[in-house]
């Protein structure tokens, strides 16, 4: 666990989780991020997890990670959130997560299994909650894992079928679930475009709304911006020509978090 505390925070202080890519680290994300340099300014937290596995990827297919409780490293960044509270002074109730390709995975893990927790995510260039566990029980693989099916955009379910997957992930919840922007491109050939449409799909069936606009241009040219409802919990922007990953867009993320 690695964190940013800055030296004038909101008391209490909102908690941004910032979750590297593959091979990468904490401070690796802390240096290639302004999440920090813009806490300074607006007063919250940021907490920095690192992998703990050898190629430095979440674990976003065991049951146990997807689990609500259960263990694995999603509890693990959910001990640093109440580590973060008790002795940082971080907000409870404005609790937040983000990441770029496997930490985009772990942002909607997080979202899926602890609603409870966190109130909204920014995914860029992930896949599905449950996608690396779905694709892997397909592919007959004795350990779920890393799986091409899924990483190549070709794990496709219906709406309700993401959902159900979802809130299978944490039985008998009747909470409400984190506000989703997912950032995908269309030329992302490491994590498929299609898992684009597919993460969609599963946010608009947990929200239950679906898509009302389609806006060119946005938030800059090249980028298609998808509205679901009225905006106010799910909305989708694709990078055309864009590849593995979309570059953050910290200030829309925090705009996007309530974080002024």
């Amino acid at each position: 666990m690695y964190i940013y505390v800055p030296s004038k925070k909101l008391t209490p202080a909102p908690i941004v989780v910032a979750i590297h890519y593959c091979t990468g680290t904490g401070p690796g994300y802390f240096s290639g991020s302004r999440y920090a340099t813009l806490a300074d300014t607006k007063g919250f937290i940021v907490i920095y997890p690192s992998s703990p596995s050898s190629g430095g990827c979440w674990d976003v297919s065991s049951k146990t990670s997807l689990t609500h409780d259960a263990g694995g490293d999603s509890k693990t960044i959910v001990n640093m959130v109440d580590y973060a509270v008790k002795n940082y002074g971080g907000d409870r109730d404005r609790v937040f997560a983000t990441g770029s390709s496997s930490g985009a995975m772990m942002t909607n893990v997080l979202a899926g299994a602890y609603p409870d927790v966190f109130k909204a995510g920014s995914v860029y260039s992930g896949v599905p909650d449950g996608c690396f566990y779905v694709s892997s029980a397909t592919a007959g693989m004795a350990t779920p894992g890393w799986n091409n099916e899924c990483a190549n955009g070709r794990s496709v379910k219906t709406a309700q079928q993401w959902g159900d997957l979802t809130r299978s992930y944490y039985p008998g919840y009747q909470g409400s679930y984190p506000k989703m922007l997912i950032w995908h491109g269309s030329s992302d050939y490491t994590l498929g475009y299609g898992n684009y449409q597919e993460t969609l799909k599963q946010w608009s069936n947990i929200h239950d709304i679906s898509l009302t606009s389609t806006k060119s241009n946005s938030p800059q040219g090249g980028y298609t911006q998808s509205t679901y409802g009225d905006g106010s919990q799910l909305i989708g922007y694709s990078g055309q020509g864009v590849g593995h990953t979309v570059p953050i867009h910290e200030e829309m993320d925090l705009e996007w978090f309530g974080i002024a």
